[in-house]
């Protein structure tokens, strides 16, 4: 094979690949996430730190006219997330950032020839602000204990803005990467209501790409907004003990190479399952379950297991 048509191979591989790989790599954890507890009501003036570990096994969908097949990733995500909540024009708002660190191989046959490659290392910062516009209103110490106590039935809407940067690991010549070297805005509005022990919440979110203009071997990658809608039920007892349950798609992030629309369009599936218990006052432990599916015929079908620890103070 000629240097120039393994270039060109090169090229249509990426081209297809690209959006498959953002799939995957988009905001930690996923793009396609089913997250609970967006918008429920905390006290402000207050810190909560949390410390995750995630292990994600996936196999990869890639278009059939490349001669790729059985490619899957294996990957565990470290995570740090930090909140601070306050108070803003009289509503409770939040500001939230989250850093992950990641260690993954990805596993494929690449026209007959088994290959492997492996990534290790800081992925890209999360920063998202947040506001409750209806309900929850911004109390601290035994006002909101007592507020909590005596509300049984709330509606709360909430808006948000998250951000993720281009801080992690990414090295141009390479098509697998940790970081997206691009911006990621999410633009976010969710309901959440809570019904005695039972709580609910509904969040639309649309996740808004820059261009990559260094991305693999000097092309320019330029992605349609995805659009994602999910919900979650939760039920607490009264020891402190939850559960939950959660679901979500997503539709759109059809991807440009230097120009050239490619046939990537993701439609996606994923639903959650968790729980929780309170260890002291101030530290709680949970685990959750989560698995996503492709609609389209690229895309990703993964299961992840995670474990973690919430500190508050």
């Amino acid at each position: 094979m000629s240097r120039s048509s393994t270039t060109n191979w090169r090229g249509v591989i990426c081209s297809t690949l690209c959006g498959v790989v953002a799939l995957w790599l988009s905001p930690p954890l996923s793009a396609q996430e089913v997250e609970i507890r967006r918008w429920n009501h905390l006290p402000i003036d207050g810190n909560f730190v949390t410390a995750n570990f995630g292990r994600t096994d996936g196999d990869i969908a890639v278009d059939p006219v490349l001669l790729l097949d059985d490619v899957s990733v294996e990957m565990d995500t470290w995570l740090l997330g930090y909140i601070r909540t306050f108070e803003l024009f009289d509503r409770t708002a939040r500001v939230e950032i989250r850093q992950p660190w990641q260690a993954g191989i990805w596993n494929g046959v690449v026209d007959g020839t088994p290959t492997k490659v492996s990534r290790e290392g800081w992925s890209d910062t999360f920063a998202r602000f947040a506001v409750n516009l209806v309900g929850a209103p911004p109390l601290a110490g035994k006002a909101y204990a007592d507020y909590r106590a005596a509300t049984q039935v709330e509606t709360i809407v909430g808006a948000a803005l998250g951000v993720r940067l281009p801080t992690g690991q990414y090295l141009e010549d390479k098509l697998i990467n940790l970081g997206s070297n691009r911006f990621t805005f999410s633009p976010q509005v969710g309901v959440h209501q809570q019904y005695y022990n039972w709580s609910f919440e509904a969040t639309g979110t649309a996740w808004i790409y820059t261009d990559n203009n260094s991305f693999f071997n000097g092309n320019q990658l330029e992605q349609d907004p995805y659009y994602t809608m999910d919900g979650s039920v939760e039920y607490k007892f009264r020891s402190g003990i939850w559960v939950s349950a959660g679901a979500g798609i997503g539709l759109g992030g059809q991807s440009t190479v230097n120009g050239v629309e490619r046939d990537n369009r993701r439609e996606d599936f994923g639903w959650t399952a968790s729980a929780g218990f309170p260890v002291t006052r101030s530290l709680g432990f949970k685990a959750a379950y989560f698995e996503t599916e492709h609609w389209a015929k690229v895309g990703i079908a993964s299961q992840t297991v995670s474990v973690g620890l919430v500190g508050s103070w």
